[in-house]
């Protein structure tokens, strides 16, 4: 292949290539400006902390508020069904206007002589007044009502359950926060991997420009030095946004505002150390909230068919009335009189026939109890396979990242030394590009591998419901 030795071509190829530069550097560095005014000024940055990011999480996210509104809810709840212990007091008043007085007919003997109906009245008489005026108090209370008391316990077992609910969207929330936070910290390792690839290749393009000015490299070696300059532009794009993205997602499900300027603290290499730890063997899920939960919906179950069972039981009642009544055809409430009536009594009420309404019940909440157990069952069933899974991914990823680890340290010596070579024309640019892009591969292995590892002992600790003290707390 020729090659222009005129040299004004010479220095229009320089102008050109440096054109190039500039405007390469310029676009990504607008790109930057415009991703950090988006968020806000970079000096106004709040770096969190993994712990940071946990305890604003718990606080401000919103399945974690809703759960503890729900906790909130089901105790008014249960104090609503306690209520029914106490007696019900009620007031009452009433007015009634006759519009047509009833009637009466009497049959009476008339000196004794047995009239009969031939010596009554035959006409009839009215009776009663034109206005009734009625006001009281009534009282009533259950003295025995088994499944009443019943009841209440199964109210308790409300409340128990919504804080278990609780407590899942507390763990739920804070494996969702470490899996956002890892990926934006693997977002942030990508973009200074492509950003060193950049750099590495905006160097190679200078230099073969210079060997290409002294005729030392082609013009095959210069067009190949600027293609993979201008490849690796969009990769560090990419890379821009999925911080961005991931920063956004970190906001969501902390349940912060998403314009706030906040970015995370540290490295992915900053957690690299757990993955020398040894996971549990033992898969124990005593902790695991959706057993828990299901746990005590076997318990309600358990109580309801002992409730529904009850209700063949006989209820005593206390009842107490005290009212005072008024007839008048005026409206003078100061000549009214006023008769008081009042009663106290027991009330026994003993259940007889229902059409088989209360059996049925019985049966129905037999069956409940019944497909509770299989979902229990199917339930442990899946996450003792879940917990395989993640353990099997970080074991892994543990020995993933003790091969990529191996890896950079060889590519990056190996780059070192096609670039030396690449420098006195003892090797090809195409060597030194695949040297660059082993120790890409290998760097990005790296951080892969430990993101996998992190992201699977997220769901692991999820799965197994870890209980958390000092700076992430779960139980309440």
């Amino acid at each position: 292949m020729g090659r222009n030795n005129n040299p004004s071509n010479g220095i229009i190829f320089v102008a050109n290539t440096r054109l190039l530069h500039m405007y390469m550097k310029k676009s990504f560095l607008i790109f930057l400006a415009l991703c950090s005014a988006f968020s806000g000024r970079a000096q106004d940055t709040v770096y969190l902390t993994l712990e940071q990011a946990l305890q604003t999480a718990l606080s401000e996210n919103a399945s974690v508020r809703i759960a503890d509104l729900e906790i909130e809810r089901t105790g008014y709840a249960r104090k609503g069904t306690y209520a029914s212990l106490f007696p019900q007091i009620d007031g009452s008043g009433s007015y009634q206007r006759t519009i047509k007085k009833q009637v009466m007919y009497m049959d009476f003997d008339i000196g004794g002589m047995g009239g009969g109906s031939e010596g009554g009245t035959r006409d009839g008489f009215e009776v009663g007044r034109w206005n009734t005026w009625s006001t009281g108090v009534s009282a009533n209370m259950p003295l025995v009502n088994a499944q009443l008391w019943k009841s209440l316990q199964i109210s308790d077992q409300d409340v128990e359950l919504a804080v278990e609910k609780a407590r899942a969207s507390r763990l739920e929330t804070v494996t969702q926060v470490k899996k956002a936070f890892f990926t934006v910290l693997l977002a942030k390792e990508a973009l200074n991997v492509y950003q060193s690839v950049y750099d590495n290749a905006l160097e190679n393009l200078e230099l073969t420009q210079k060997k290409f000015n002294a005729q030392r490299a082609s013009e095959l070696d210069l067009t190949r030095a600027k293609t993979t300059l201008a490849n690796a532009v969009p990769n560090m794009y990419d890379a821009a946004n999925s911080v961005e993205l991931g920063l956004w997602q970190l906001k969501a499900v902390m349940g912060v505002d998403l314009d706030s300027n906040i970015d995370v603290a540290g490295t992915l290499q900053d957690y690299s150390a757990q993955m020398l730890e040894a996971p549990e063997s033992g898969a124990d899920l005593s902790g695991n909230s959706s057993l828990r939960q299901l746990a005590i919906q076997a318990e309600q179950l358990s109580n309801t068919i002992k409730m529904q069972q009850y209700a063949f039981l006989p209820s005593l009642a206390l009842g107490f009335n005290y009212s005072i009544n008024a007839m008048a055809n005026d409206y003078n409430f100061s000549q009214y009189k006023w008769s008081p009536y009042s009663y106290v009594g027991l009330s026994l009420s003993i259940p007889i026939f229902s059409g088989g309404r209360r059996l049925n019940a019985v049966r129905q909440a037999k069956v409940q109890a019944a497909e509770l157990d299989i979902q229990r069952t199917n339930t442990e069933r899946q996450l003792q396979i879940a917990i395989r899974q993640y353990l099997g991914t970080m074991d892994t990823a543990t020995k993933s990242y003790a091969s990529a680890a191996s890896a950079v340290e060889t590519a990056t010596k190996a780059y070192s030394i096609a670039r030396q070579s690449y420098d006195v024309g003892r090797s090809t640019l195409t060597d030194l590009n695949d040297a660059q892009l082993a120790l890409t591969q290998s760097k990005l292995g790296v951080c892969q591998a430990i993101f996998s590892y992190l992201s699977a002992k997220s769901d692991l600790e999820g799965t197994l419901g870890a209980d958390f003290t000092e700076n992430n707390v779960i139980n309440e």
